[in-house]
């Protein structure tokens, strides 16, 4: 190291690569599936503040892997490290939400893709979840997809049935406009 190395700019650290997108079946008032799993209706989350719809209406699916992909095409209004908000370009907002009590975690165990401010498609990659990590803290890995502004429509409604094993990308969520 010469005299001068020690003044130079330090290279910032590089954005995590994002795995390639998926085919998803975007609508403008349908949500598509985040992960693969089994598909389980709100009420039945175990978490108190999604079950009882405080943050809107939707679904949970029981995951099969660890990327979680944009259920619509939007921009992404908030990334909390397990959680990633997106206003849909029809005008759907929508939270998609890792587990349960992850915030705890506080980002340990998740990896993000995109950032506030991003444009994001249906089955683009949104961030990873390290589903060793969350289980080894004794939380649950459901991933939630709410519509926050629920009021604002006449349905929020489970496209297929509960306890269907749905592939992401695929269509679980329709909302109907008043």
């Amino acid at each position: 190291m010469g005299l001068f190395d020690m003044f130079k700019k330090k290279e910032a650290p590089s954005a995590p690569v994002a795995p390639a997108n998926i085919d998803a079946q975007a609508g403008a008032d349908v949500l598509c599936a985040p992960v693969s799993g089994k598909v389980i209706a709100m009420s039945d989350v175990p978490d108190p503040v999604f079950s009882g719809e405080i943050l809107g209406k939707g679904c949970a699916v029981w995951p099969e892997g660890d990327i979680v992909y944009a259920p619509v095409n939007g921009k992404v209004t908030v990334t909390m490290g397990h959680a990633v908000g997106i206003m849909s370009d029809s005008g759907v907002e929508v939270l998609v939400h890792v587990g349960v009590d992850t915030v705890n975690l506080q980002g340990k165990g998740f990896t993000g893709y995109v950032k506030q401010g991003d444009q994001v498609v249906a089955g683009q990659p949104v961030l990873k979840m390290d589903r060793a990590v969350i289980a080894e803290a004794g939380y649950k890995d459901c991933v939630v997809l709410a519509v926050s502004n629920s009021a604002e429509f006449e349905a929020v409604e489970l496209a297929v049935e509960p306890e269907t094993t749905v592939a992401a990308g695929s269509v679980v969520v329709k909302v109907t406009r008043k």
